[in-house]
């Protein structure tokens, strides 16, 4: 996606009132543009497959075939888009699913309208994690509750790229890992990029629960 091109949006959500408010926020940014909707999951994964959006919010909870189950079919597809889930209940539980599933982040019906913008800009852009501070939290508390299993692909990794992973566990943006290690953003891109691809990760979200689950990262140490 170029930066000239506006962030193609589809909205799913079971309720027209909810989908009307969504699509009026996102079509009154410059630079976004609604390009579908769904009424519920099965309609969800048709209108995605056929728009081709670079951004999906998804309600968690719908009739025929709920959020999460829509979200897991589409990003089992090549070039999925990336998906918000929206939910009225801030648990744990599902949010811990989602990312587990492959979304790349978690908010409220509830939250103001500039945060849904910045959430789907976020998300597009691919630099940073959507609510990192709540992101890892959850990762770390859930992960935390097994046996990390360290799996053999994790030694492809330099050290500087092991480095920037564990980096990535604490919820920090390109800028933030570009301050931290004295190197320019477009280098950080690449290492990020070469993690991503190495461990067979999607986005930035996967990378997190892959660091805690693997044991890269422990509950605690990266806060």
């Amino acid at each position: 996606m170029s930066d000239a091109s506006p962030i193609r949006v589809v909205v799913a959500d079971d309720q027209a009132m909810v989908r009307a408010g969504l699509r009026m926020v996102v079509e009154s940014e410059p630079g976004m543009e609604v390009v579908g909707e769904a009424a519920d999951g099965v309609e969800a994964v048709a209108v995605a497959r056929r728009c081709r959006p670079d951004v999906l919010l998804m309600d968690i909870s719908m009739p025929r075939m709920d959020g999460l189950t829509a979200a897991r079919q589409l990003l089992d597809t090549p070039h999925p888009p990336k998906i918000i889930m929206l939910t009225t209940f801030d648990t744990d539980e599902n949010l811990y699913a989602a990312l587990r599933a492959g979304t790349s982040g978690f908010l409220l019906k509830v939250s103001p309208p500039e945060q849904l913008v910045e959430a789907i800009k976020v998300v597009a852009g691919g630099d940073g994690l959507l609510d990192p501070a709540v992101t890892t939290r959850v990762i770390a508390s859930f992960a935390g509750r097994q046996e990390p299993v360290r799996p053999p692909r994790l030694s492809e990794l330099t050290p500087r790229e092991l480095e920037v992973l564990r980096m990535l566990a604490r919820g920090l943006t390109n800028a933030e890992i570009a301050g931290e290690l004295f190197v320019g953003e477009a280098t950080v891109k690449t290492h990020v990029a070469r993690v991503l691809m190495k461990l067979n990760l999607r986005d930035r979200a996967q990378a997190v629960v892959f660091a805690y689950e693997s044991g890269v990262v422990t509950p605690g140490a990266a806060g």
